[in-house]
């Protein structure tokens, strides 16, 4: 998979992956899990991660090794709500919805529209 550009990024090796120990054969599709099943991992991978609250799952996508999620994020609570400051994590699973990496993609006021949306 292409190394994606963002502001922050960790990485986990196997970490929330189950532990097969050679058995059985190697799982070569994302097709392990379904679309929607990796989108709830994706929103509860991102508030144990970052103690913030998911806003919503902008991307589920297939990849060559596993799956990529974007989810939005609440980084700074206000009030009224529409001067909370969201962020686009996006998170690298493997096939098996274990996380491989997130990185924090932008941060943006509420109702500051979609202007880089299309440049990613």
């Amino acid at each position: 998979m292409p190394a994606r550009q963002g502001t922050e990024s960790k990485h986990a090796s196997g970490a929330g992956s189950a532990d097969t120990g050679g058995e059985g054969p190697p799982r070569t599709s994302s097709a392990d899990l379904p679309a929607a099943a990796v989108a709830g991992v994706g929103l509860r991978l991102m508030t144990e991660l970052t103690g913030k609250e998911a806003e919503s799952v902008t991307l589920v996508e297939p990849a060559e090794d596993g799956w990529l999620v974007g989810v939005e994020m609440v980084e700074d609570r206000r009030i009224p709500s529409s001067g909370d400051t969201l962020a686009l994590y996006e998170i690298e699973l493997d096939m098996a919805g274990g996380l491989l990496s997130y990185r924090r993609v932008r941060r943006y006021k509420r109702g500051s529209g979609d202007l880089a949306e299309g440049s990613r």
